[in-house]
């Protein structure tokens, strides 16, 4: 194994909190400074309505766990059976999944705790063979895109299917970022070619406050290896509050429900790359995904503080 091989096998052992990885090779892109949202939210103004929100936060994320062991002792076990062959029962999952997470999300609007809108339902339905990058807010970030995108898989950090029951979910249908970095490029190729949708988030981690992190080149490297577009999607809405990295647990945006506001951008293309060398290619296309997907870039979609 060259040393460069040893350092990205390396890289991707390391654990971290994000539910899906920003890909197997992990070297940053030059910062770029974001304009820091959020960051002094108002005041509550009505306690009971805010202290319900956080309770049905709580309240979501227990049916959430009720749904992961349900899924894996029973539903799966039965779609096995169904679907014998692994390629047709990945399909399958993926799909059943898919569903789950609209259920899920439906759950969350009735009980009061978030909501999801989007102009491109159908757009995001009909998405085959491409990789879907997005910016990373919020805890929900992959739930939202994965009920959105029937075929969709991702690139799952191995150190949460390590710890607790989701690890039969993610290692049956998912790629877990604990394979090696040839065996992760091959499986991503293999998912795309089969016609499903690779979520990337580029950050690799979820967003702080005080703005995005700096945008990593997985992405990028993947749709030049596998000659897949990518479609860049922005998570918009309102204030993550409760959801994003480091926040407290019981805390809560303090005026509204959460909510996701999901939008399509305009395709990037990694054919109008290839004159480059490789090394450039993925640094410009990652370029071109960071101008796509900055706040700066989006403010019309975030729902500001007045």
């Amino acid at each position: 194994m060259s040393d460069r091989e040893e350092s990205v096998s390396k890289t991707d052992k390391i654990p971290s909190e994000s539910f899906v990885s920003a890909g197997p090779i992990n070297e940053d892109l030059d910062a770029v400074i974001e304009p820091k949202l959020f960051e002094n939210p108002p005041s509550v103004r009505n306690y009971p309505v805010y202290w319900w929100r956080i309770i049905a936060k709580f309240c979501s994320f227990g049916l959430f766990g009720l749904g992961s062991v349900l899924i894996s002792v029973i539903a799966f076990p039965i779609m096995k059976v169904l679907f014998p062959n692994p390629k047709r029962f990945r399909k399958a999952g993926h799909r059943f999944i898919s569903m789950m997470f609209r259920f899920f999300v439906g759950f969350m609007t009735v009980i009061g705790c978030s909501y999801l809108t989007t102009p491109d339902k159908k757009k995001f339905r009909s998405l085959k063979s491409c990789v879907v990058v997005a910016n990373h807010p919020s805890l929900l970030d992959v739930v939202m895109l994965i009920s959105l995108i029937p075929n969709a898989d991702c690139i799952v950090n191995a150190y949460l299917g390590e710890k607790n029951i989701l690890h039969i979910i993610v290692r049956q249908l998912y790629i877990p970022t604990s394979l090696t970095h040839e065996e992760i490029m091959t499986k991503c190729a293999e998912s795309l070619h089969d016609g499903s949708c690779l979520i990337i988030f580029p950050e690799g981690t979820r967003s702080l406050s005080g703005g995005q992190h700096p945008y990593k080149k997985g992405a990028a490297r993947i749709a030049l290896t596998s000659g897949c577009p990518i479609v860049p999607v922005y998570m918009g809405g309102n204030d993550k509050r409760g959801l994003r990295k480091h926040d407290p647990w019981l805390t809560y945006n303090t005026r509204n429900m959460y909510h996701y506001a999901v939008y399509m951008k305009e395709e990037i293309s990694p054919e109008s790359f290839k004159d480059l060398p490789e090394p450039a290619a993925a640094k410009r296309i990652t370029q071109k995904i960071h101008e796509v997907l900055c706040d700066e870039a989006n403010m019309e979609y975030l729902e500001l503080y007045k």
